[in-house]
């Protein structure tokens, strides 16, 4: 191990002294400059891995039959010094390390023994050998079931409110998912505790491991369910050595926007129908006016009429330049400017050359000048055409009966009612794929912009030229004091424009902040945790994201708690793919333990979603319970249950109806100083939505029939909340219990 080791260090030290020798140059031009970038960001990210492989660096070895020299495996690839063909790790990625998660007794794929290490920090602490020759009977009783008992104590550990990678404990069915095929939408159903979410983490490291180049320019984006859930897993690439990754929840997905605002789930149900797209192109189109009469415009004391058919022709030749309302909108204003100018021209014609026209061209350009700077045309041209953001146009859509009325023809006035809403309302995640949607239809106008980095540009080349006619003149005022001079100036190696591109700021973001920050940028690949939450609107938002359509969406419609979620992969899909994706399942329960999920496979039963549940492989020996609290005792019982699960190792929280998450709080707050929303500290109180992908040593269940009654989904909430538990559950309620939960011990 030792050797390992020494290699790293060495390893490290190179790559430092490469990027601060590429930190060190100055490019000469644009390709240099994206170069270098390049380089920067290869190797801070090589830093990343080889500093994240630090902790439990090699973790197993493969004893082979036909090869006298192990291999070792563990999170990077470390290769031998002397050129000898077997590296000196093998990265967990590669196909070499693929039998060290799959090889079993009856296909051992070659391998005569599997051995797993775990160490802390450079120390090994503990070896377990697992022998699958099954011919060599000594060495099997030596061995026994070591990759279970490995598995089982990670699963048995006490969680630390952040999720952990699994690169040690992969199981079989997990790898063939982490490495299948890039190609395509690859959906991935599996029930609580199947580790859908470390798979999907863990797909996304092997992805760009195998695909870097594609990926390193493209770069990957995973979208989770909540900020509260980005948190708990944004350790787990980093500790894989991938840091070129973009994380975000869908109200995070806006760039320079946080849409977090809560929203009644049925105005998100309604907002995430695939008819929104119509309603945001409708309310685009009436952007684009015609007039109801005829409006008179005052140029320079003179009268000019301006028609219902001039309005119609300023439309027509608008729409037809382009596609996109804010790209057409120079069209619809030099197009208002002509008809005014030939208007005023006539005009002028009829008041001061007694009906003969006889303007000249310079004549007319100069009134066109005129009337393009006058600010009663310029009102004219924002009215019939104008600039118009996605935030201002979805907001002017649901501040407005009018326009929503419009927008929405042959709809319920009930669904109206609903969209209806104050301009000054705070963005949701309902509303991020609509104002995507509109940026779509929208475009830019940056003719504004082009023109002043037109000017810019010109600036700096002067500037540029300045400075070497004055390095030139100071060497030509030099040779009349010497017969020659061989000394090289920057005018001899760059012209203007060169070094004008010297003097360029380059972005120095990484590939992640600039993709973050960029609404168009399209991925590589993009992988979707808790897919089955996302409406129809959200999904033309992803898709659009990934025109190469590789994607990888994990999640259970058994857990669906959104009106606009999905209660099957083909409702959501085919709308979208048609048949164009392909289904994958993982069916084993790693976290949850089997006296806990035969009370929720009672739920899951109860909810009629025709799922089944995964098996679970573990059991605890702990049973779970209910407290059944009459009077207004509830909250103080909560907060007394939790002091309880409190005192035992690991994390707690408490999964509340949504009505009963204030007086809760409040409750175990007084109780249980340092509540808060970090998983890391304390106790969290939760809402069963706020809870999905998450898991916790203890969790207590607040009032299950009120959880099913709020829910749209009642059932999917509550069968979410009680499997979130690692260790022990606890249910307090006020009256009968549901019959589904009649398996639960009293307390």
């Amino acid at each position: 191990m030792s050797g390992l080791y020494t290699r790293l260090d060495e390893l490290r030290r190179r790559t430092v002294t490469r990027l601060d020798e590429q930190l060190a140059t100055v490019p000469h031009n644009p390709q240099a400059i994206g170069e270098r970038e390049a380089q920067v960001e290869l190797h801070t990210q090589r830093l990343v891995a080889l500093d994240a492989a630090e902790s439990g660096l090699c973790f197993g070895r493969l004893d082979r039959r036909d090869a006298d020299v192990p291999r070792y495996v563990g999170r990077i690839g470390l290769s031998a010094e002397d050129g000898a063909e077997e590296p000196l790790l093998v990265d967990w990625r590669a196909p070499a390390a693929q039998p060290f998660y799959t090889a079993t007794p009856l296909h051992d794929l070659g391998v005569r023994r599997r051995r797993h290490i775990r160490t802390q920090l450079r120390t090994v602490v503990s070896i377990a050998d697992e022998t699958l020759d099954l011919t060599d009977a000594a060495a099997v009783d030596r061995a026994g079931p070591a990759s279970e008992s490995v598995l089982l104590a990670a699963l048995n550990a006490t969680r630390t409110g952040r999720m952990t990678d699994i690169v040690r404990t992969i199981q079989a069915e997990q790898d063939r998912i982490i490495r299948a095929d890039v190609r395509g939408v690859l959906v991935v159903q599996g029930g609580p505790g199947t580790g859908k979410t470390a798979v999907a983490l863990h797909r996304a490291a092997y992805l760009l491991y195998t695909h870097r180049e594609r990926l390193a320019r493209s770069g990957l984006l995973v979208v989770g369910p909540t900020p509260t859930f980005l948190r708990y897993i944004a350790d787990v690439l980093p500790s894989l050595g991938e840091t070129g990754v973009v994380l975000a929840d869908l109200g995070g997905l806006r760039p320079g926007m946080r849409a977090d605002a809560l929203e009644r789930p049925e105005v998100a149900e309604l907002k995430g129908r695939l008819a929104m797209a119509d309603v945001v192109a409708a309310a685009v189109r009436d952007r684009q006016a015609v007039l109801d009469g005829p409006v008179t415009l005052e140029i320079d004391g003179t009268p000019l009429r301006f028609t219902k058919a001039d309005a119609a022709r300023v439309r027509s030749r608008a729409r037809a330049s382009s596609r996109l309302h804010n790209e057409a909108r120079p069209a619809a204003a030099r197009t208002v400017v002509d008809l005014v100018t030939r208007k005023y021209a006539d005009k002028l014609g009829e008041n001061v050359l007694g009906g003969a026209n006889l303007l000249g061209e310079g004549d007319v350009r100069a009134l066109r000048r005129e009337v393009a700077a006058e600010p009663a045309v310029h009102r004219l041209i924002e009215r019939l055409w104008p600039r118009l953001t996605a935030e201002q146009l979805i907001s002017d859509l649901f501040a407005s009966p009018d326009r929503l009325a419009s927008a929405t023809p042959g709809w319920d006035d009930a669904d109206r009612v609903l969209l209806h809403r104050a301009a000054t309302a705070p963005w949701t995640p309902a509303d991020v794929p609509l104002l995507d949607e509109a940026d779509e239809l929208l475009g830019v106008d940056d003719s504004a912009q082009q023109a002043a980095d037109r000017r810019a540009e010109d600036r700096r080349l002067r500037q540029a030229q300045e400075t070497l006619d004055l390095l030139h003149g100071s060497r030509s005022t030099d040779a009349e004091t010497e017969d020659e001079s061989e000394e090289l100036l920057a005018g001899d190696l760059l012209d203007a424009e060169g070094l004008a591109r010297r003097h360029q700021e380059s972005d120095t973001r990484s590939l992640a902040e600039r993709a973050a920050a960029d609404r168009t940028w399209t991925y590589g690949h993009v992988i979707v945790d808790e897919a089955q939450e996302l409406s129809a609107m959200a999904w033309r938002l992803l898709l659009r994201r990934c025109p190469l359509r590789s994607m990888t969406l994990v999640g259970d419609v058994a857990q669906t708690g959104s009106a606009a979620g999905a209660s099957s992969w083909a409702e959501v899909l085919t709308p979208h793919l048609g048949s164009s994706w392909r289904l994958e399942q993982l069916t084993v329960n790693y976290r949850t333990p089997a006296e806990i999920m035969a009370v929720a496979d009672r739920v899951l039963a109860a909810g009629g979603t025709g799922g089944t549940a995964a098996e679970a492989v573990r059991s605890t020996g702990i049973d779970p319970w209910s407290w059944r609290v009459d009077g207004d005792d509830l909250p103080q019982a909560v907060a007394e249950a939790a002091a309880e699960f409190e005192k035992e190792d690991g994390t707690l929280a408490v999964v509340v109806p949504g009505s009963r998450l204030a007086d809760v709080t409040e409750a175990v707050a007084a109780r249980l100083p340092g509540v808060s929303d970090d998983l890391t500290a304390g106790v969290s109180v939760l809402t069963a939505g706020a809870a999905k992908g998450l898991e916790f040593d203890s969790v207590v269940v607040v009032d299950p029939a009120r959880i099913v009654d709020e829910g749209v989904r009642g059932h999917n909430d509550l069968y979410v909340a009680l499997t979130r538990a690692t260790q022990r559950l606890g249910v307090v309620h006020q009256g009968e219990l549901p019959a589904m939960l009649s398996g639960l011990q009293p307390r």
